[in-house]
């Protein structure tokens, strides 16, 4: 990968297509697990979704060998795919995009609070 591509994020988008290509490949089934798989991670990535390529990786290989096994949808993931999500991300208690901006948020208002008591 070159500093351009970094920049651009055109590796990423050549990742993803290839996801995606793979995808296409799966049972009808598998390929709305993966949909709503995509959309609970994303909510765990950092500002380019960089940090996701592993994870998505990783979750489209279980997807392909549980649909060539032959197991159900519901064998592979579970019966809920946001908390399989959650799991995939770092277990119970990952922090969101959204917690990370409150814990920020609520940094800077106690750093101003404590300027304002001096």
């Amino acid at each position: 990968m070159n500093f351009w591509e970094t920049i651009t994020g055109s590796d990423l988008t050549r990742e993803y297509k290839a996801f995606e290509a793979r995808a296409e490949a799966l049972p009808v089934e598998y390929r709305a697990a993966w949909e709503e798989i995509q959309a609970n991670l994303f909510a765990y990535g950092d500002f380019t979704g960089r940090n996701l390529m592993p994870i998505l990786d990783g979750a489209l290989g279980l997807l392909e060998e549980t649909a060539s096994d032959g197991q159900t949808i519901r064998e592979a993931v579970g019966d809920d795919i946001k908390a399989f999500c959650a799991a995939l991300a770092g277990e119970e208690g990952a922090k969101s995009y959204r917690d990370k901006w409150r814990d920020q948020l609520n940094k800077n208002v106690a750093r101003k609070l404590s300027r304002l008591g001096e």
